[in-house]
């Protein structure tokens, strides 16, 4: 008789900084949750899941992280643990997971990345000193890593969206004519590059709409904007929110690896903020993916540009001008939904993580 499939997961989580960690912790912790598993997320700062997630899950637990060393938390064993991105469980809680009967599938999330090693990486074992096999578990965007998450209802929910409901419920009014854009990013895109993109997109009426990061940047510029560029700041906004805000403009500016996969499934051009590493190695990451994508010239500029990569120049005016024209982001757009089409053809990670936790589970 077959071993039935683990239905107790528990998913790590320390958040570093940003919103990245918890984002895509959630998200996957949701996903798992609505495939009928018992999920408990133990996490060092769960503040965020606030305007995140404010209902919560109803299969998703929320503790603390430090809580899962005491007693109280190993009172129904899990089948799965997952740390992501190396965060490490506790000390405690390791000890009681190499003291059980059946030790359970330890899996370590790692980072999305689109480099070729990814390839090699991942499903490797990583046998600890106390009997324990780590698993890694690489995200990734080519049938031979982990996939990307995706909700199995998502096509669903984005095909019966609209979009100017969706804006007027957020007192956002569009004008007749008017584009949309949103702007998600870290304190420090480069600013030339910032500046010809606002210059460029004034250049046909648009409506630029702000999360909460981008908007210290934006206001001591507002004076000196065109009138034909229009700012509309934005709330932090729940994950499903955002989801609807990359729906709903016609460009879209992410940051961080949650709303990178965001805007994949959107379906729209966007451009991608890394998030900075001293040693330079996102500049790396960030060249594998433009690969990947097989972008243009001048998006690849545009990217390098607007991350501020040593030596990187984005597009004279007048090309930056057509790329984000009407024109530009039509034929952009058709690349970037190409490009989504190859990625809908591969299994999502969370099942692909339950598909890789059955099997060793089974062993």
């Amino acid at each position: 008789m077959h071993a039935a499939p683990p239905r107790r997961w528990d998913l790590f989580c320390r958040v570093i900084d940003n919103l990245g960690d918890v984002g895509v912790c959630w998200r996957l912790a949701s996903d798992l949750a609505g495939r009928g598993l018992q999920l408990r997320l133990f996490i060092d700062d769960a503040s965020a899941l606030a305007w995140m997630a404010p209902g919560g899950h109803a299969g998703v637990q929320v503790l603390p992280f430090d809580s899962a060393a005491e007693p109280a938390s190993k009172q129904i064993p899990p089948q799965v643990v997952v740390e992501a991105f190396g965060c490490d469980p506790p000390a405690a809680y390791v000890r009681a997971m190499a003291a059980a009967q059946r030790a359970p599938v330890w899996l370590n999330l790692e980072y999305l990345s689109a480099e070729d090693d990814v390839e090699r990486s991942h499903g490797l074992p990583s046998p600890q000193r106390n009997g324990l096999v780590k698993w890694f578990f690489y995200p990734g965007f080519t049938p031979q890593t982990g996939g990307l998450l995706r909700e199995p209802d998502l096509a669903a929910r984005q095909a019966a969206f609209r979009p100017q409901d969706w804006l007027h419920a957020q007192g956002v009014d569009v004008q007749p004519g008017e584009r949309v854009a949103s702007l998600f990013c870290y304190a420090d895109p480069a600013p030339a590059a910032l500046s010809g993109v606002l210059q460029a997109l004034a250049a046909q009426p648009t409506r630029l709409l702000l999360t909460p990061s981008a908007q210290p940047l934006l206001q001591a510029m507002c004076a000196t904007l065109p009138a034909s560029l229009r700012l509309h700041p934005l709330p932090w906004l729940r994950q499903h929110d955002y989801d609807h805000l990359l729906w709903a403009s016609d460009l879209n500016f992410v940051r961080g690896e949650d709303s990178l996969v965001r805007a994949h499934w959107a379906g729209k051009p966007f451009v991608w903020h890394i998030y900075p590493q001293h040693d330079g190695v996102h500049a790396v990451k960030l060249q594998a993916l433009l690969q990947r994508l097989q972008a243009s010239a001048d998006v690849a500029a545009l990217w390098r540009a607007w991350n501020g990569l040593p030596g990187a120049i984005a597009p004279p005016d007048e090309r930056l001008a057509e790329l984000l024209s009407s024109d530009g982001l039509a034929r952009w757009g058709a690349g970037v939904r190409a490009w989504r089409a190859t990625l809908l053809g591969q299994d999502d990670l969370a099942t692909q993580l339950q598909r890789f936790a059955n099997a060793k589970a089974a062993v």
